[in-house]
């Protein structure tokens, strides 16, 4: 075995506070891209804002969990739905369609995204303030969560 000199440690320490910073600004990015969709919804579908919004998302995925996990997760075969009609959705922004970009981008979003919508739903229901408000029977019901998870439950036992 060889010792672990001085430079080893370096590259170590350096080769960890990269990936650090990669994903701190892959984070970023991602916000950022969330900030800016959203700011583009509330300007009544501007193109500019939806567009940066969608590029910056993206490349904050991309560098937030790395090239190769992203493409992969893009092309699962469970994912196939979701990719194609986020990517559809994309690039019908970038072209100046964007109300019918932003339709097909939230249903990409919510298939590729559907294994991760019941642990939001337990995640919602945990927060100490307002968390006992998702608990009651009447709001799950009525609830975005509550539509999702019938929508799935439907799409499971029919076309796929």
């Amino acid at each position: 075995m060889g010792s672990f000199d001085m430079d080893d440690r370096k590259n170590y320490v350096s080769s960890n506070f990269e990936c650090a910073m990669k994903t701190e600004i892959g984070i970023g990015l991602t916000g950022f891209g969330i900030f800016f969709s959203v700011l583009g919804v509330m300007f009544f579908f501007d193109k500019g804002l939806l567009a940066m919004g969608n590029i910056l998302f993206l490349s904050g995925v991309m560098l937030t969990i790395g090239l190769k996990s992203t493409m992969q997760f893009f092309m699962k075969r469970q994912n196939y739905k979701g990719t194609m009609a986020f990517g559809l959705g994309f690039f019908l922004v970038l072209f100046g369609w964007p109300i019918m970009g932003m339709i097909l981008e939230s249903y990409g979003f919510i298939m590729l995204f559907r294994g991760f919508w019941p642990t939001l739903s337990v995640f919602v229901q945990r927060i100490p303030i307002v968390g006992w408000v998702f608990q009651l029977p009447f709001v799950t019901s009525v609830t975005i969560l509550g539509a999702l998870n019938f929508i799935f439950k439907f799409n499971k036992h029919s076309f796929s």
